[in-house]
């Protein structure tokens, strides 16, 4: 497998265990990073569980793959990043919620750099 490969699905799995700390730590930060406002109550229990949730199997998943080099981790993480760009395509064109291109566009990239280097992964691995 390329080392370019290693260091940047790497850097992808440090993102998201960060992001997903962070959702623990200073929700509020992270909140206004991704265009978001907190919610309240039981329902800021769900958006910070369930988003730092999210973040860490993300970055968890990328970083077990890695350091096993068994491609099968990174297939939840696939999953993860290609239904939440479904979810907000679905939410901008069915329920008004705005075109967050940039995210899409960032999660279907990752999604697929993360199938290029599964598909690289020492066949033992496997």
């Amino acid at each position: 497998m390329p080392k370019y490969l290693k260091i940047v699905a790497g850097a992808l799995s440090g993102f998201f265990v960060v992001t997903g700390l962070l959702w623990l730590v200073v929700p509020d930060f992270v909140a206004r990073q991704m265009r978001m406002e907190l919610l309240t109550g039981d329902g800021l229990t769900t958006q910070i569980g369930d988003l730092a949730a999210f973040f860490l199997t993300l970055g968890g998943s990328i970083a077990i793959a890695l350091i096993t080099m068994r491609s099968v981790w990174l297939y939840p993480p696939v999953m993860l990043l290609s239904f939440a760009a479904a979810g907000r395509l679905i939410a901008w064109s069915v329920h008004g919620a705005g075109l967050t291109l940039d995210m899409i566009v960032f999660e279907i990239v990752a999604a697929a750099l993360l199938v290029f280097t599964a598909e690289r992964m020492p066949e033992a691995g496997r």
